[in-house]
């Protein structure tokens, strides 16, 4: 601290100013001692810590179903969602259960995590008219280490309803129409509308799309592409974002084959020719669409189709969306390959294990996210409306 005096200061009253000062500056000290708490906190002041730098203890902010909750639908999934983020590989189907009955009987399911939210999908609908226990319990410890400080445990009630069911969510695949891990590759010429990316595999596995890096070597271009393709080995932020979207599609893979299913074995896996209202449909056998099938539902109705095999769509073979369906809401979770005949279209996200081919003339309304390669054939691939 800089003092600046004025000429007619006398020598006295520099000393009294000096020892006032001195005074002021012992005293704040001296408050600051006596008001400080032994856990490292000022009273009457929560949000400021003495100990900046010391982990917290996460906490349970909320919960869903809430606690005590009655007629909870029978399709519902439950949540926790955290103080802070966690340690992802300690949020699992060892850390987060649900039972119900006495003595208390495990419910399987698929524990799935993303930025602060846990959310666990049982294998099969709620029971009607009974009663849950959900539990968290202390082996979930936050990025920093830090464990819960006990179990959380809540309670809810089910119904004997069903609610209309939630999208996936794709998280930052959701900014591709095309993404892939070890290819992308196109017969020229296709026409796609949307961002391409490709990770960890390098650009070189992009092709015959003519591409042309831009300036920055962040992305590339393209005739065949209305958006910019991104590969593992473009300037960065182009990899860690990319390694982010593929971690995120793996995610939403797992979540739509966690969903329970309103419908199993439908037309016994071959389902041409059929109208489908909203829904989980699962399948243990491949799925095949020779013939047209149309999805009827309005702008907030949600499909999801759970195929345990191969999803094969003969040659001309469309679906279609009737009432006011959106393809934002329809999901193809395929644990084979994908295989779209010549000028067959298709609507919605498809999230393959394996690889997503289109051939000659196929169209797309929606999403390709392939966990190994997709490869294109004079086809249209368009991003759906938002």
């Amino acid at each position: 601290m800089t003092i600046s005096l004025r000429s007619g200061l006398t020598t006295a009253g520099l000393a009294f100013l000096l020892m006032t000062l001195l005074g002021a500056c012992g005293d704040d000290d001296a408050a600051t001692d006596a008001g400080s708490s032994t856990d490292g906190r000022v009273p009457n002041d929560a949000d400021r810590t003495i100990d900046a730098g010391s982990p917290t203890t996460p906490t349970i902010a909320a919960n869903t179903p809430i606690s005590g909750a009655t007629g909870v639908p029978l399709n519902s999934n439950v949540s926790a969602t955290f103080s802070e983020p966690m340690n992802a590989a300690t949020i699992n189907a060892t850390t987060f259960t649900v039972t119900s009955g006495d003595p208390a009987v495990a419910v399987p399911g698929t524990v799935i995590y993303t930025g602060v939210l846990a959310t666990f999908w049982p294998a099969e609908q709620f029971t009607m008219d009974t009663m849950y226990s959900a539990t968290v319990t202390d082996g979930a410890t936050s990025a920093a280490g830090v464990a819960l400080a006990a179990d959380y445990s809540w309670r809810f009630t089910t119904g004997n309803t069903r609610a209309p069911g939630l999208p996936v969510d794709l998280g930052g695949a959701g900014d591709f129409v095309i993404l892939a891990k070890t290819g992308v590759d196109t017969v020229p010429t296709s026409a796609v509308t949307g961002d391409v990316g490709l990770s960890p595999a390098a650009a070189t596995f992009i092709t015959g799309f003519s591409l042309s890096a831009d300036a920055t070597n962040v992305f590339a271009t393209s005739p065949q592409v209305t958006g910019k393709i991104y590969a593992a080995n473009y300037a960065v932020p182009t990899p860690s974002n990319l390694t982010t979207s593929v971690s995120d599609m793996l995610l939403a893979f797992t979540d739509a084959a966690g969903r329970a299913p309103d419908v199993t074995e439908l037309g016994a896996g071959n389902i041409g020719g059929t109208t489908i209202a909203r829904g989980v449909y699962r399948w243990s056998t491949g799925l095949l669409i020779p013939t047209d099938v149309t999805l009827t539902g309005n702008a907030t109705d949600v499909w999801i189709f759970q195929i345990a095999q191969n999803l094969t769509m003969s040659s001309g073979a469309r679906v279609r969306l009737t009432g006011g369906a959106l393809a934002k809401n329809v999901f193809w979770q395929v644990s084979g390959l994908v295989d779209l005949g010549t000028t067959a279209h298709l609507e919605g996200a498809v999230l393959s294990s394996t690889s997503i081919t289109l051939r000659t003339g196929a169209t797309v309304n929606g999403r390709l996210l392939a966990q190994t390669a997709v490869n294109i054939d004079g086809s249209t691939v368009v991003e759906p409306a938002e």
